[in-house]
């Protein structure tokens, strides 16, 4: 039994080797994302940024869906009417885990697409910065078809892993697409067939938990900021960075990296990571 078990009510979460495999718990609804919804993903997240099993993370959804994006019912409809106080605090809510706690997250993390991927969903799918799709996935920015143009960030998340043609076809005209569209498209890194994603994505999170963690935080973030950056302000960033990564790092990794490979000539770093003690 799950430590976490029944302690979330639209999200699920389990520790495997490792891996917390966070599960988006809304079958009936294609798990689409309600207030509740956010609030308790907020709570997931710094939850398990301090559970010292919990080394990668992997989204995905429950039933045949990644997520349907927002709900219209509990996130649009039964707010409207109400004092905008209560729009803005959804909307905060929302933004605080589907961008602002994932996108910085302090461990690496995989979007596993397992199928529907719609409008407010691309969000935390690029918000991860890893994905992997079933090739049976169906991904859409639907929102044209029903009266608005695409909400939260989702333009800001097209804009910064898709080509520009490419995004404005998908979000002029609501047309729906596959897993290896999005994989040709940059969305996601690859797909798969359903039935081969879940070993793909242990594969992939295997060769996460063989890195240095403090480093793999480093690496994946100072990438993430620099994309702000000119290339002036990215050298003192980068730099500084560097510096802060070894001084904080317990297990000294460029010490040992450098010690296997010029010492010991034990280690090939274009073809393999140092080895870490146990």
């Amino acid at each position: 039994m799950s430590k976490y078990e029944g302690r979330w009510s639209c999200v699920k979460v389990e520790l495997e080797e490792g891996i917390a495999w966070v599960t988006l718990n809304r079958p009936e609804k294609r798990n689409a994302m309600s207030p509740t919804l956010n609030r308790e993903m907020i709570d997931v997240l710094q939850t398990l940024e301090l559970d010292e099993e919990a080394v990668v993370l992997v989204l995905t959804g429950a039933g045949d869906s990644w997520t349907a994006g927002m709900d219209l019912k509990e996130y649009f409809r039964e707010t409207d009417g109400k004092p905008e106080i209560f729009q803005e605090r959804s909307r905060r809510e929302a933004c605080e885990w589907q961008w602002k706690l994932l996108r910085m997250y302090n461990k690496p993390t995989i979007a596993m697409v397992n199928g529907w991927c719609f409008g407010g969903g691309f969000s935390p799918l690029v918000a991860c910065d890893l994905a992997i799709a079933a090739d049976e996935a169906t991904f859409g920015l639907s929102e044209i078809n029903w009266g608005i143009p695409p909400g939260n960030l989702v333009s800001k998340a097209m804009a910064d892993t898709v080509g520009h043609r490419e995004s404005l076809y998908y979000i002029m005209t609501g047309e729906p697409f596959s897993g290896q569209k999005a994989a040709e498209m940059g969305l996601v890194n690859k797909s798969v067939p359903r039935a081969q994603l879940r070993d793909e994505v242990v594969a992939l999170a295997k060769k996460l938990l063989a890195k240095n963690p403090v480093v793999l935080r480093y690496a994946k973030n100072g990438f993430k900021r620099c994309r702000e950056l000119d290339w002036d302000q990215n050298e003192d960033y980068l730099y500084a960075k560097l510096d802060q990564c070894i001084g904080r790092d317990p297990e000294q990794g460029r010490k040992e990296g450098m010690k296997q490979f010029l010492d010991d000539k034990t280690l090939k770093p274009g073809l393999q990571t140092y080895q870490r003690a146990k």
